[in-house]
């Protein structure tokens, strides 16, 4: 039985592929969803992760990541919490436009978006504190939850590095040296006084043979 001295784990999952018109987007709060190699993905991971038990699952209220949920709930037989907060950013006039796009018009490296972000020179998108001040609540309410548990959140690129940023106390640009691929694990060990990453970045559609 599970008891707070425990650490309590956090699968940080991120969705599979996205439709292939999408592919080097802003895509932010675009409602999209996966392509057909996303959905292969979705099921890869859901046959990585067979032999692990999860307490709870929280997911972000996107298509995207309900997908990608979609094998992994089935399998495990579990009812996912679906968190409004857990959704993407909102990258305000960036939306919808490609990497070159936003080089073009607004002199900016696509690379740079984190450090951008954070510094609310996006604009009419969500600044790094706005974007903070809505993770950090979800956050919050799944470690109160879930104490000494194993706990899956399915969501997206930049709600998972914000979510690092918070566990490990980094500033939100340095997480652009995070890599968080497409069907992705991250897995962090959280204590009373430290977080620890026990994985980072790991694909299964691609790493298990």
């Amino acid at each position: 039985m599970s008891t707070p001295c425990n650490p309590t784990r956090l699968f940080l999952l991120r969705h599979g592929e996205v439709e292939t018109r999408y592919h080097r987007i802003f895509g932010g709060r675009i409602d999209m969803e996966l392509s057909p190699r996303g959905h292969e993905q979705a099921k890869a991971l859901a046959e990585y992760l067979a032999g692990t038990h999860f307490n709870s699952i929280y997911v972000s209220p996107m298509k995207r990541a309900q997908q990608t949920l979609a094998p992994l709930a089935a399998h495990k037989g579990l009812t996912a919490t679906t968190l409004a907060g857990l959704r993407e950013v909102d990258f305000g006039d960036w939306t919808g436009l490609s990497w070159q796009q936003v080089h073009e018009r607004f002199g900016v490296s696509a690379f740079d978006w984190l450090e951008k972000l954070e510094a609310g020179e996006v604009p009419g998108a969500e600044s790094g504190p706005q974007y903070r001040g809505r993770i950090e609540p979800c956050l919050k309410q799944i470690l109160h939850d879930c104490p000494g548990q194993t706990v899956a959140i399915v969501c997206h690129g930049g709600v998972i590095r914000m979510l690092l940023s918070l566990l490990l106390e980094l500033p939100l640009p340095k997480l652009a040296h995070f890599d968080i691929e497409y069907a992705s694990v991250t897995v962090v060990e959280q204590r009373p006084h430290r977080s620890e990453v026990e994985l980072l970045n790991f694909t299964p559609w691609r790493d298990v043979r």
